[in-house]
């Protein structure tokens, strides 16, 4: 699975983040961002996913660098190598049915997401 085991306890890695945004399932992504802020709270600690597809190595870029500008922290070198999706992907469900959604999403995702292909709502994973 993407958690590696440190005693009895399992850390939040990043590559969850990100297939948890992927999978538009915003309960467990603002569950798993606030383990991951209190765990461990210093981004740039965070390595480069391994073994995991593109898709999953841009979200975890740009939700990891989304965390640093929001904590005034900056992010692993590492998400500056990683490009955009050659598709858009929208990580709230209702943007596929809610016109006005969509489009707030697609104007004013935040720039780390955006850059990437992610459309998401200017406040998303704020309340993290």
């Amino acid at each position: 699975m993407l958690t590696r085991t440190c005693g009895r306890h399992e850390m939040i890695r990043i590559e969850q983040l990100a297939e948890a945004a992927i999978n538009q399932d915003a309960l467990l992504l603002r569950s798993l961002t606030q383990d991951l802020l209190r765990e461990r709270p210093n981004l740039r600690e965070y390595s480069k996913p391994a073994a995991v597809n593109f898709e999953t190595l841009a979200a975890a870029a740009s939700l990891i660098e989304l965390l640093a500008e929001r904590s005034n922290q900056e992010p692993p070198s590492w998400t500056k190598e990683v490009g955009a999706l050659p598709q858009p992907l929208h990580l709230v469900k209702s943007a596929a049915t809610m016109k006005h959604l969509r489009a707030l999403c697609e104007q004013q995702s935040p720039e780390p997401l955006r850059k990437r292909g992610f459309y998401a709502p200017p406040n998303f994973l704020e309340s993290a």
